[in-house]
């Protein structure tokens, strides 16, 4: 699933039994960085991240695209830093429009990312430039975590990296002469080469040399707004062991369903067979690596149900489509979110919907009077549901159907507002070296290893999002199509001279596994680093009910045939790809 709709499916399908449960959401996309920096300071960062852009001295961007994705918010408090000339450092092979905006560029090689950082912090702790004080109170295993990092150089990393040392040292400088102050983003779609627990706690334990959790212009520590759950049936209890990974035996530090592990067990009937997917408004076959291990999934289904609201690639293999009202002409659950104040949000309809399309809600409630366990939703409809729960909150129904967001008390969230920092780690302290890593088999401290680098003439595969689009959902849609009807591939300037590539000419790529990607314009531009290739997500689709976006741009998802699987949760690498170009005639 992928959404908060899935609610009603999700608990319908749990009180007849199922429990294997994922998103791409988890495994695809955030769950690396929630897990490192749990592991780091006993609680991950949620959604949005809790960013005090707003009042921030220097922003560090790793990978982060801020203005080509990510949440409005963020966006918006990013463009009010530039205003403000506040320093921005990026580090990314292409120069983003982020970069664009930064006092210092780092075009760094892919899959290095986690040597600069360990550099960074060598260079900060070895010269006594981060929060002693903050350390000294706060940090557990300091001591252990310093001499673990004290092999890794300026030097030594300017060589893995492909950055200049003099480059690498003024940025640190930069940000660390600004702490507290200071944020070291912590990304959002962060599963790239399959280390990237260890990448993101990097970055959770370069935050605390920063002393910036829980500061002002750091990482706040978001407030909430509580709503009582409508008392629902419990779920029944089931002898059977996950299958969806989220119990710790395979991946020990996952708190979520793995995606790739539902298809696994799929494919190998272990620890059970697997005769139905139910799937909620995901494009399983653009957001999961490697497409064939997917249809052969599906080909081992005795039942594919697809609820969506247009006809993506996954629901044209489907059994049966649950046609959904989009968002616009529905009730969805009660959205309770976290930020600077807690705040409770209304998604409810304003127009009716088209044809014989339904909103979740209603399609789940029948289908749980179908299985015979319509008790599980004892109430007539989502009015009365809402309703129930936001009384029960003491809460006004009338002044939030009103006004569509009932915001909560403001609460302390930084320790200049007067909040006390508590860390719900074995330690009770933020793990520098963590014993419960070591514990279950893996590094306390993170290590670099470099990555494999493909074969001559091929290059590095890097994606990312079009900020026109959301995912692979709306490149048929007539007004956004028009303005980005396809994507391209950004090559180097030297790369498409070598390759006899124009700018403008049409081509396919091609990766190490011999996969032919559709025809992509060539972008050639010095805004990438050579020896990577860029191109954006959620393109090339091979539906053809989706007429206008049918072959329309190259699948950066269909080019992922190989994939690392992070040991630590499970996420899976999406930048383990080499490519190369073939010609159209």
């Amino acid at each position: 699933n992928h959404g908060f709709g899935q609610r009603f499916f999700q608990h319908v399908l749990k009180s007849w039994g199922v429990i294997n449960v994922a998103g791409p959401s988890y495994a695809q996309c955030r769950g690396p960085r929630d897990a490192g920096f749990t592991l780091t300071y006993g609680s991950g960062l949620g959604s949005p991240e809790p960013t005090d852009i707003k009042n921030t001295e220097c922003l560090v961007l790793i990978g982060s695209h801020l203005g080509e994705n990510m949440h409005n918010s963020q966006v918006q408090e990013f463009a009010q830093a530039v205003e403000r000339k506040v320093p921005i450092i990026v580090v990314d092979p292409r120069f983003s429009v982020a970069a664009s905006k930064a006092r210092y560029w780092l075009p760094i090689i892919p899959g290095t990312d986690l040597a600069l950082l360990l550099a960074w912090m060598n260079l900060l702790v070895t010269e006594g430039r981060y929060d002693k004080a903050f350390v000294d109170q706060y940090g557990h295993g300091f001591d252990k975590f310093a001499a673990e990092i004290k092999q890794y150089t300026v030097e030594w990393a300017a060589g893995e990296t492909g950055l200049a040392p003099e480059l690498i040292r003024a940025a640190a400088l930069e940000f660390a002469g600004r702490r507290p102050a200071t944020i070291i983003h912590p990304g959002r779609r962060v599963n790239w080469h399959g280390d990237d627990t260890q990448r993101s706690r990097a970055i959770a334990l370069l935050s605390g040399l920063m002393g910036n959790w829980g500061r002002k212009g750091g990482l706040f520590l978001a407030s909430g707004l509580k709503v009582p759950a409508y008392p629902l049936p419990p779920y029944p209890k089931s002898s059977k062991p996950k299958a969806d990974g989220s119990d710790g035996a395979r991946y020990p530090f996952a708190d979520e369903g793995i995606t790739t592990s539902i298809r696994d067990a799929t494919l190998t009937e272990k620890p059970y067979p697997i005769k139905g997917w139910f799937v909620y408004s995901t494009n399983l076959l653009q957001a999961l690596p490697n497409r064939e291990e997917t249809l052969k999934a599906f080909d081992k289904l005795d039942l594919l149900v697809v609820c969506e609201t247009i006809p993506s690639e996954t629901a044209a293999y489907a059994d049966v489509i649950l046609p959904e009202s989009i968002f616009l002409e529905r009730y969805d659950e009660l959205l309770t979110g976290y930020g600077r104040v807690g705040w409770a949000a209304l998604r409810q309809p304003v127009v009716a919907s088209p044809h014989e399309q339904k909103p979740g809600w209603w399609i789940a409630k029948q289908l749980a009077e179908k299985l015979g366990i319509g008790a599980c939703m004892p109430f007539k409809d989502m009015e009365e549901y809402l309703k129930t729960r936001v009384q029960n909150a003491g809460l006004s129904w009338e002044t939030l159907k009103k006004d569509g967001v009932i915001m909560g008390t403001p609460k302390p969230i930084t320790v200049e507002e007067g909040l006390a920092l508590e860390f719900d780690t074995p330690s009770k302290k933020v793990e520098f070296w963590s014993d419960q890593i070591a514990k279950a088999g893996f590094d306390p401290v993170p290590k670099y290893t470099r990555h494999e680098r493909g074969p001559k003439g091929y290059y590095c595969l890097i994606t990312g999002r079009c900020p026109v689009h959301t995912f692979s959902r709306t490149q048929s849609n007539p007004l956004l199509r028009d303005l980005v009807v396809e994507n391209q591939v950004w090559v180097n300037i030297t790369t498409a001279t070598k390759e006899g590539l124009k700018n403008g000419q049409y081509v396919r790529l091609k990766n190490q596994d011999g996969v032919v990607s559709n025809r992509v314009q060539v972008k050639a531009t010095n805004r990438i680093r050579p020896g990577c290739v860029y191109i954006t997500h959620g393109f090339g689709s091979t539906n053809k009910m989706l007429k206008s976006a049918y072959l329309r741009g190259a699948s950066a998802a269909g080019l992922l045939t190989r994939y690392k699987t992070d040991p630590l949760m499970g996420g899976t690498s999406i930048h383990s790809n080499q490519v190369t170009f073939v010609r159209e005639a």
